[in-house]
C-alpha cells in the first residue's frame, strides 16, 4: 500500500501503517512456519516442488487403474548398454523417464533366469519406468550363472548405472532396488543381503538353494506361483517368505493360476503390486500404501496373501 503527498497522509501515518503492515507479515510467516514444523512439512519450496512432507515423490496420486495401466504418466526413453562396455555382468537396457523436469528417480536392477535373456523380463522396464523408475534389465554374463552370481551382477548393474552409464545424473544413487526372476529371483536376495543400503528387493518366482534369509533388511515382496513346478512355492517363496525377519517390511503374493514363468510377459497383478512396493519404498511414497494395507485378498489373480501392515519404513 502506498500513500502518496497530495493525500495528506502525514509522515507519522505511513510510518504507523508500514509497522503495522510489517507486524502482519511477520506474525503470518512465523505462523507459517510453526504450522510447518507442527506437520514436517519443512521449508515451502514453491509450487513447482513436489509434496513437501516427501521430496521423492514423483507423478500424480495414484489410482487403480493408473497402476494397473501398460504405461503410467511418464513418456519413456530408453538406451542399450553393450556387455563390452561393462564389467560384472552382461549389458542390458536402460529405460528412463524422459522428462527431466522432475528431478532424479530411484532405480532398479532386474536380473533374467537360468538360460534365459534380458528379453525375457524386458516387458517390465517400460511398465515400471513410465510410473517414474529408471529401470535396468539386465543380460547376465551366462545364462547358466547361479543366484549368487546374479546377485553381485544386479550389484555392478546398479554401480554402472549410477557412476557410468549415460543417465546416471538422472538417478537417485540413495535409492536403489533389485528385481529378478527364477535364479535372477534368488540373486535379488542375494544382492540385499549383501547391500542392506537397498530400498527395496522384489524376488520373481525365485529360485535359491540357500532357503533362509534372517540377514536380509531391506523391504522385501516375494511373488510366488501356485502351478509353480521348477521353483515350488513349498520349497522356495514360502520358505524364502517365512525366514525373513518378522520385523522387516516383508510381502508374499501368491499368483493364482499360474506357473514359474508367469513373470516373463506381461502380467498385471504383478506390475500392479511391483510398482506400488517400489514408490512404497524406494520413494518412501505413502500414497501407494493403499494398495498395500489392507493386505489384498484372494482373487482370480491372487491366490493368498501374506505381509505385515501398516509398513512402518
Amino acid at each position: 500500500m502506498q500513500l502518496h503527498p497530495h493525500t495528506g497522509s502525514s509522515t507519522r501515518t505511513r510510518d504507523t501503517l508500514g509497522r503495522r503492515s510489517g507486524h502482519r507479515a511477520g506474525r503470518l510467516a512465523a505462523v507459517v512456519a510453526v504450522l510447518s514444523l507442527a506437520v514436517g512439512l519443512g521449508p515451502l519450496t514453491g509450487p513447482g516442488a513436489h509434496a513437501a512432507d516427501n521430496p521423492y515423490e514423483r507423478g500424480p496420486a495414484p489410482t487403480t487403474a493408473g497402476i494397473e495401466a501398460a504405461r503410467g504418466p511418464y513418456a519413456v526413453s530408453q538406451t542399450s548398454v553393450s556387455s563390452l562396455s561393462v564389467t560384472g555382468f552382461g549389458g542390458g537396457t536402460i529405460y528412463y523417464p524422459t522428462s527431466t523436469s522432475d528431478g532424479t528417480f530411484g532405480a532398479v536392477a532386474i536380473s533374467p533366469g537360468y538360460t534365459a535373456y534380458e528379453s525375457s523380463i524386458a516387458w517390465l522396464g517400460p511398465r515400471l519406468a513410465s510410473q517414474g523408475f529408471v529401470v535396468f534389465t539386465i543380460d547376465t554374463l551366462t545364462t547358466l550363472d547361479q543366484p549368487d552370481s546374479r546377485g553381485r551382477q544386479l550389484l555392478a548393474a546398479l554401480d554402472h548405472l549410477t557412476e557410468r552409464s549415460s543417465v546416471r545424473s538422472r538417478v537417485d544413487a540413495s535409492r536403489l532396488g533389485v528385481m529378478g526372476h527364477s535364479m535372477g529371483g534368488g540373486g535379488s536376495l542375494e544382492a540385499a543381503k549383501s547391500r542392506p543400503a537397498l530400498q527395496a528387493a522384489i524376488p520373481l518366482t525365485p529360485w535359491n538353494l540357500d532357503k533362509t534369509w534372517p540377514e536380509v533388511t531391506t523391504p522385501t515382496l516375494i511373488f510366488g506361483a501356485d502351478g509353480d513346478t521348477v521353483a515350488p512355492v513349498s520349497s522356495h517363496s514360502e520358505p524364502f517368505y517365512t525366514s525373513l525377519s518378522s520385523s522387516l517390511d516383508r510381502g508374499y503374493l501368491e499368483l493364482n493360476s499360474a506357473t514359474h514363468f508367469t513373470p516373463n510377459s506381461s502380467n498385471t497383478t504383478i506390475a500392479k503390486y511391483s510398482i506400488s512396493w517400489l514408490k512404497r519404498f524406494i520413494d518412501n511414497d505413502t500414497r501407494y500404501e493403499q494398495f498395500l494395507c489392507p493386505l489384498p485378498r484372494p482373487s482370480l489373480t491372487i491366490e493368498e496373501y501374506r505381509g505385515n501392515c501398516p509398513h512402518g519404513s
